[in-house]
């Protein structure tokens, strides 16, 4: 597993322990014994004192700031016990995003949150010829078009592979792959945007941020810093507990629904940028994900424009 992966497992671990040392004084809390939780514990204690620390400062930026939005954490009432749990990563397979979780069955009520160490990546898609990103992004599936103009390039790549050649023996794959490959994706989220109007710009953004209200947690090292953001599209955070408001209330994020450019990033061969309405920009950079090829390309999805309405919160801590 690569490291990068670790260290954001062994984060997910530090946040929820950060929230149970913050709030196991005045409440009953459990924490559930799962494979998720022991990988993330176990990646976690792997770690030196200095990594462990670093987490932990992170972490508890995060934490001092959740608190003051979600009262419930801290106001528990009736309903105990708070059940904090790590999800498996099948969650965000299935659309939800979120990495560790807050529980209270009494009242049904849950936050999420999605941990990231060093980096802000929205979503890690995939592109080959067996995978329909209209079906699975926005239940519209792509047409045959699409699949005809793709198919030639992946064809190649699988050849490239039986012989078991290594990208950085191709010194043009970005105008003899990327470029093509991403024209054709550019087309048809066009056509799709076209043929369903109002409803893939939405689509695309649900398909990316998941299907539950969420706080992005980013801890960035070199910045000494933790940047939380809440991404509130369903108000479902930032409750009472009982006469205990937040101490910030929240705004409801609109999702966007028309494109205004789908087009290359200035000077790049690789990456693509998505701009709706309402302040979302979208970078879609395609990349191969092994040092050998294959006939599948991925993408990393970052969040590069976003709404002025999003509660965003940037929360300094010193070893």
């Amino acid at each position: 597993m690569a490291k990068q992966v670790k260290q954001g497992k062994a984060f997910e671990y530090a946040c929820l322990l950060s929230l149970y040392s913050t709030l196991k004084e005045n409440q009953s809390i459990e924490i559930e014994d799962t494979n998720s939780y022991r990988v993330a514990k176990n990646f976690y204690d792997n770690l030196d004192i200095e990594a462990k620390h670093k987490l932990i400062f992170g972490a508890n930026a995060a934490a001092k700031v959740i608190l003051r939005l979600e009262p419930q954490l801290e106001n528990p009432l009736d309903n105990i016990p708070l059940i904090l749990t790590i999800q498996e990563d099948s969650a965000g397979i299935a659309g939800d995003v979120r990495d560790v979780l807050c529980i209270r069955k009494q009242n049904q009520w849950e936050i999420g949150i999605s941990c990231k160490h060093n980096h802000s990546a929205v979503k890690h898609s995939r592109l080959s010829p067996t995978i329909d990103f209209g079906e699975s992004w926005f239940n519209i599936p792509c047409s045959q078009e699409y699949f005809d103009n793709i198919n030639p390039l992946f064809e190649e790549l699988r050849k490239m592979r039986k012989k078991g050649m290594f990208w950085r023996e191709l010194e043009d794959k970005e105008d003899r792959f990327y470029v093509p490959l991403l024209n054709a994706f550019i087309e048809e989220l066009k056509r799709l945007d076209e043929e369903n109007p109002d409803e893939i710009p939405k689509r695309l953004l649900s398909y990316l941020l998941g299907k539950n209200d969420f706080y992005k947690v980013i801890m960035i090292d070199r910045r000494k810093v933790t940047k939380i953001q809440a991404f509130s599209m369903y108000g479902t955070l930032n409750q009472n507990a009982g006469k205990v408001c937040p101490q910030v209330k929240l705004p409801i994020l609109n999702m966007p629904s028309r494109f205004y450019d789908i087009s290359f990033k200035p000077d790049s061969k690789n990456t693509i940028l998505v701009v709706a309405d309402g302040g979302w920009t979208i970078s879609m950079r395609i990349h191969n994900a092994s040092s050998r090829i294959e006939p599948s390309l991925k993408f990393d999805v970052q969040l590069v424009g976003v709404p002025h309405s999003l509660y965003t919160h940037h929360e300094s801590w010193e070893i």
